[in-house]
This record gives C-alpha cells, structure tokens and sequence, in this order.
C-alpha cells in the first residue's frame, strides 16, 4: 500500500470529505484555505479563498455544486465548488464548529461554539437559492444549548431530513425533531467530549468517536447503542466501510501532548476494527502527528486520513485486504 500525498495546507487539517461519486476530496485545515483535489492522482483542483482564520468543517452536498465551510473567523461560507466563488456568507457570533447539508441539498446547518458571553447555538438554513442577501435572511430555525447540553461538536442529518444528531463536548448524543422543533432522545454512552460522527453507507447507523479513548456505533433512529471498539488513545475520527463490515478509527494524543513524533511509535496509526466482532485486525502507519479526520472512499476500495501534519494522505488497498477474512 503505497499512499498517495497530497501536500496543499501550510497547517493541520480539521475535516475532510469525499463528494458522492469519490472523485473528488475537499479538506479544510488551520490555514485558511479549503482544497479540492482529485481522489486519483492527489491533483490538486483549487483553493476556496474567502476565510480569514481556521476553517473547523466543510460539507459538500449530493450534487457537487455547493461546499459549505465554517470557521473561527466566525463564518459561514457557501460556495459554488466548480468556481470556487463564495456565494454567500454568513456572519455569526462566535466560531463556526460543525457544518452540513442535509441529503435533499435544501437545507444546511451549522453550529456555533459557547464563546464571549454567547451561547452555544445550531442553525438550518435554506440554501435553494444563494445569493448576497443570505447573510441577512432569517434561518429556518435556530435551537440555542443550555449549560447541561454543552457544546456541539460534531453534527449529522437523520433519515429524510426530519432530525439531526448532534454530539456534544460532554460526550452526549441527541437526536432532534426538525418539525417540532425539539430534542427527541439524547444518550450519554461517552465519558469524554466527542470529536466526529460519521454515518454509514445506508444511513441506518453511525460511528462516533471521542476522546474517551472509544468509537461507538449507534443506530441512527433510536440511538441504541450496537458496539464499542476501544483503543488506548483518543479517537478522533472514525468511519464505517461501504464495501465490508469494517471500522477505520484514526487518532492519537492530543495535539498538545505530542512529543515524539516518530512513526515508529505506533500512536498515530489509522486502526481497522471488525465491525461485528469489535476486533482489531490491522494497522496502517503514516501520519507524522495525529490523524484528524478520515475517509472512506464510496466505493470502499481506498481510504483518505487528514493529519496534525498538514498532509493529506490517500490509501489504496491492496487485494490482500478483500481476502482477509476472520476464524
């Protein structure tokens, strides 16, 4: 397995997402700057210049014809992906932590951290039509968090665009109606603040995974917790194989707390857990630092991992890893 390395962020990257077709990879990283590139060959397309601090997230909708990206400058950008210009922008009250469009592509949310006397606070917008007068215009609805519900720090749209699953710095997970306008279900499974959320293929469960040094599958109707797969190290991403009952979990130490950054060590590995057993059955090393965000590619044949490093790094896998098979 010989990765591809795909060098276009002078800082660490926070997010990366595979469009829907896999051709195309968007990161977004501490620099700035959000990249496109070619999932192929590590291409790189273009830049989104816009932002003026960290963007935290980006989302690209069903179609690729609109990205939406959040950062600490506090805002929001929507762009059209095949330009590269912003369409719109959206200020708000503190930083942009989680974004996302909802699977019909109508709607987009985003969150907003606890900061500066301002709450933490999700908003849904409408985004048919984009133009100037979106940084304006009334969102769709607003939920605003109390103290006991915590930040938000990782976000997904439930089946049909009825609710949205949030997960939270107090390692709780809630589920809310999008119609009624109210929370639905919350689990509190985690110990620790939860990093990512990724849904699976079919959309009937997710992967979380959180700095309690666990990533959990939750069924994405009723938040029952499936399985756990535990590590020694904080997960900070996680993601669920469209091909095979396989689990990729990436991390490491905190950023912060990082010392030796030898590959050697074996902290930052992207893990492989079997998805019904909870086993580990392989490792694959590479990132100087941890892994921020990991990928799978829709056809489940590659993999992409986002690091501390600034690089992002695409894995193909080789015939070995269809034959394996567990006793």
């Amino acid at each position: 397995m010989k990765p591809l390395m795909l060098q276009g962020h002078q800082r660490a990257i926070t997010q990366i997402k595979y469009n829907r077709e896999g051709d195309l990879i968007f990161s977004s990283a501490k620099d700035s700057k959000p990249c496109v590139w070619y999932s192929l060959n590590g291409e790189r397309l273009g830049t989104f210049n816009g932002h003026i601090g960290a963007v935290w997230c980006v989302d690209v909708d069903w179609m690729t014809t609109r990205l939406i990206t959040g950062g600490g400058d506090m805002n929001t950008f929507l762009w059209d992906v095949e330009t590269g210009t912003a369409l719109g922008k959206i200020p708000c009250n503190s930083s942009v932590r989680t974004c996302n469009f909802s699977f019909s592509g109508n709607q987009a949310s985003y969150s907003t951290d606890r900061a500066m006397n301002h709450p933490c606070e999700l908003f849904v917008i409408d985004v048919r039509n984009i133009d100037s007068s979106i940084s304006s215009a009334d969102p769709v609805l607003k939920l605003t968090m109390n103290e006991q519900q915590s930040k938000i720090t990782s976000m997904l749209w439930g089946a049909l665009d009825e609710t949205v699953i949030t997960g939270h710095e107090n390692g709780s997970i809630r589920i809310w109606d999008m119609r009624a306008v109210k929370e639905l279900n919350s689990v509190n499974d985690h110990t620790a603040s939860i990093m990512d959320m990724q849904m699976s293929s079919d959309g009937t469960m997710f992967v979380s995974s959180s700095k309690d040094c666990t990533a959990k599958l939750f069924d994405s109707d009723t938040l029952m917790l499936l399985k756990t797969f535990k590590t020694e190290r904080p997960v900070n991403s996680a993601c669920i194989s469209p091909l095979l009952e396989h689990v990729a979990l990436g991390g490491g130490q905190d950023a912060m707390e990082v010392t030796t950054t030898s590959t050697q060590a074996g902290k930052f590995d992207s893990r492989f857990f079997h998805l019904v057993y909870e086993e580990e059955f392989a490792r694959v090393k590479g990132h100087f630092g941890p892994i921020n965000s990991m990928a799978f590619h829709p056809d489940g044949k590659s993999f992409a991992t986002g690091g501390e490093d600034g690089f992002v790094r695409i894995q193909v896998f080789d015939s070995s890893y269809y034959d394996h098979t567990f006793e």
